[in-house]
């Protein structure tokens, strides 16, 4: 199989901040360039439909669930994305997350729950209180376009269920999503070969640029397929960062209103201090304007 890589990082970044952004003499772009390009809008993101995938505070969960969800409800943060029960019961979880008034919209389930006892992980999902249900990775076995023909029949078969019982399915992207694999890029298999109906998508955006993709192509492209973004930003390196301290362009990717978002799910893979990065982009996500 032929496997393409995209060109450099750096010429995807020039395309995913837009025109309006800076690159330095020495290919970088600006550390700054995002704020001072953003779009003179007004519209804010609804504060109820800000969250947090809690991926991102996940050493803090394992010793500390309870403390941990209730500070990010301080924070202010009304949603949650589920990454695991942390050894909890469905209805353990749901009442930490009452206590801290929080709402989780979405829960993230491997490829293996679709292929096991679904009905029960959609019950699961149900008493959670989520709205979607979510694959966040597929297996590297599967990442060629037999594989991802596979798992688009798997996954409308998935989704299809999942709206009879009266929840969403989405995927989650990664990088390796957007190869280019004997001429066909992976992640648009997926969109062409499942059914809007009962299929949709959880965009990573520092993923999908990272991969070498400008997301508001794809939302042009297939407009309303994208109810959840998973917001999370970029260093000048590539490496994660804060949200709203890093270089990509929010306000211009907001501002796309084909993509049909609903949700917008604040991620950090790695950071330093899970509460203060939560902190410091919740703060950036609820101020911010497009």
């Amino acid at each position: 199989m032929g496997i393409v890589q995209p060109e450099s990082r750096r010429g995807f970044l020039r395309l995913a901040v837009g025109s309006a952004v800076a690159v330095g003499a020495s290919g970088l772009i600006a550390p700054n360039a995002v704020a001072a390009a953003a779009p003179g809008g007004n519209r804010p993101v609804p504060r109820e439909h800000i969250g947090i995938q809690l991926y991102t505070v996940r050493s803090l969960m394992e010793s500390d669930p309870q403390g941990t969800l209730n500070r990010l409800g301080e924070i202010g943060y009304a949603t949650v994305g589920v990454s695991g029960l942390y050894g909890h019961s469905p209805q353990e979880f749901r009442a930490m997350l009452d206590a801290a008034g929080l709402r989780a919209v979405l829960t993230h389930l491997s490829l293996d729950a679709i292929r096991g006892d679904w009905q029960q992980a959609l019950v699961d999902a149900h008493v959670l209180g989520v709205q979607s249900v979510v694959v966040p990775s597929l297996p590297s076995d599967l990442q060629n376009p037999a594989g991802y023909r596979q798992v688009a029949k798997e996954f409308n078969e998935a989704g299809r269920a999942a709206r009879r019982s009266g929840l969403r399915f989405l995927y989650h992207n990664h990088g390796f999503d957007f190869a280019t694999v004997d001429g066909q890029i992976l992640y648009d298999i997926l969109l062409q070969e499942t059914k809007r109906q009962w299929v949709n998508f959880e965009i990573d955006l520092y993923w999908a640029v990272e991969g070498g993709y400008d997301p508001v192509d794809y939302f042009r492209r297939y407009p309303g397929r994208f109810p959840v973004f998973h917001v999370k930003d970029m260093a000048e390196d590539g490496s994660f960062e804060d949200v709203g301290h890093g270089i990509l362009d929010f306000p211009r990717i907001f501002a796309e209103r084909r993509s049909g978002v609903r949700e917008y799910i604040v991620e950090h893979d790695a950071p330093a201090d899970p509460l203060a990065s939560a902190q410091r982009s919740y703060e950036y996500l609820s101020t911010m304007r497009f």
